[in-house]
């Protein structure tokens, strides 16, 4: 059987391969799906791969898989692991981690001001697949970003570092990482906060990807990775970002849920509404993306279990607290008992209405001359129109419609939640990452079958 294109999803444990055909015609297809385990850490990520096409084979029921072309997103070995260097906290480097986030980066430092030495020693020990320096809005401070790009240049390792300060830093930039034989590894893109109060994450979002692209090829496990893949690679959270910023342009103002095994991701796609935006005490990029590492249903199931206590959940579950304690002890990453899918249920609940709270911005009092004035600060999700879920949790659960009216119903008063009146769609396929990275390629078809999936 011939495709015109296979996606392949390599994850950190399982590599998901995504047929898809006719995708030049009004009927665009998903055809099936094959999954093996990741074999990064066997040195060949193509062991994997190979196996889920043959996975893909025999759940189809055919000899042979034939394909025009084969496209990527990875989270494999850490996923896109980068560090962010702006000059102050709640403007440039917060700028330069939208912009890493929305990218779809695992960020493992971020500092403001001057790098000092424990800084640059934190950075050796994350050894990071990309570097990004902010600093000074264009024709603004120069020195911070300057001493921080000399700082990182002179470090004993190559890798990729996009610059996306103070405009006017650009020759000093090259220069440096000339003077070190790194020129090559430098990528210069337009300033993440070129003035005060205003946003410019796009232009940085999009050659991350690119460096990533460029890169991955060349870390471990990942070398042969084009004898297959003959198409884009974009990190997993990238391509979710991808296809929320696709189907935002289609359908209006939207968030993408994703709750997973080890951590809980929210993608935004909204401007906001005009009362709220009028009392924001500080911009926010249009698609934001946020990450919760304690989140998660089977790695990170027992910080949950602590959010909530046992207690509790014995109460909301009608069971006795010794029957939660054997749930904990005999978890499994896919439930099968029906005790097991409610305490994954329950698990998902709170990690859904936590990670929204956290991503979304609320109401802050401020006293000044005049008395106490109202302002909004943060993330405004009052105007989405949809909550869509997706993942291997929000995708598979029974009760999986009725957990995501959580993120408005957990709403006291003071956080800019969405209204009950937003509408609940499930990615029922679990395509949309590999359909963002399909975006890449041809977005009239990625299109209409990501609104296929969600039953639009």
């Amino acid at each position: 059987m011939n495709f015109d294109i296979l996606v392949a999803e390599i994850g950190s444990t399982t590599t998901v391969v995504n047929a898809f055909r006719n995708l030049n015609t009004d009927h665009p297809e998903f055809v099936g799906q094959g999954q093996a385990p990741t074999s990064v850490t066997e040195g060949d990520v193509n062991i994997g791969l190979n196996n889920a096409i043959l996975s893909l084979k025999e759940n189809l029921g055919v000899d042979q898989v034939t394909y025009e072309k084969m496209l990527a997103t990875s989270s494999a070995a850490g996923g896109l692991k980068m560090t962010v260097h702006g000059l102050v906290y709640d403007m440039t480097a917060k700028a330069a981690k939208e912009a890493a986030l929305g990218a779809g980066a695992n960020i493992h430092l971020i500092t403001a001001g001057k790098l000092r030495r424990t800084d640059l020693k934190k950075i050796e020990e994350v050894q990071p697949n990309i570097i990004l320096i902010a600093g000074g809005v264009d024709y603004g401070e120069r020195e911070t970003a300057i001493e921080n790009a000399e700082k990182i240049a002179a470090m004993p390792f190559k890798v990729p570092v996009i610059y996306a300060g103070n405009v006017e830093n650009h020759e000093e930039i090259k220069i440096i990482f000339a003077d070190y034989k790194k020129e090559d590894m430098l990528y210069i893109v337009e300033n993440v906060y070129p003035k005060i109060d205003l946003l410019n994450v796009e232009p940085a979002r999009k050659v991350i990807q690119d460096v990533f692209e460029e890169h991955i090829i060349h870390a471990p496990g990942m070398e042969h990775i084009r004898d297959l893949v003959t198409g884009p690679i974009i990190p997993t959270p990238g391509a979710v970002m991808e296809a929320s910023k696709l189907l935002k342009k289609d359908i209006g103002d939207l968030m993408t849920v994703d709750v997973g095994g080890a951590t809980t991701d929210i993608h935004s796609v909204t401007e906001g509404s005009e009362e709220v935006n009028n009392h924001l005490l500080a911009p926010e990029p249009v698609a934001k993306r946020t990450v919760e590492g304690d989140l998660g249903v089977y790695v990170n199931m027992r910080n949950i279990v602590d959010m909530i206590t046992k207690e509790k959940l014995a109460e909301d579950m009608s069971k006795s607290v010794e029957h939660i304690i054997e749930l904990i002890d005999h978890h499994l990453p896919i439930p099968k008992t029906e005790a097991q899918i409610k305490f994954v249920e329950r698990l998902t609940k709170e990690a859904v209405e936590v990670s929204s709270k956290r991503h979304a911005g609320g109401y802050r009092n401020l006293f000044a001359g005049g008395g106490k004035k109202t302002f909004a600060e943060g993330k405004d999700l009052t105007a989405i129109k949809y909550i869509i879920g997706t993942g291997g949790a929000l995708t598979r659960l029974p009760d999986r419609v009725a957990l995501l009216k959580q993120v408005a119903l957990c709403n006291n008063g003071t956080k800019l939640l969405p209204t009950t009146e937003a509408e609940i769609l499930i990615d029922n396929d679990y395509i949309m990452a590999s359909l963002g990275v399909l975006s890449k390629e041809n977005e009239e078809a990625a299109l209409m079958l990501i609104k296929k999936s969600l039953g639009i």
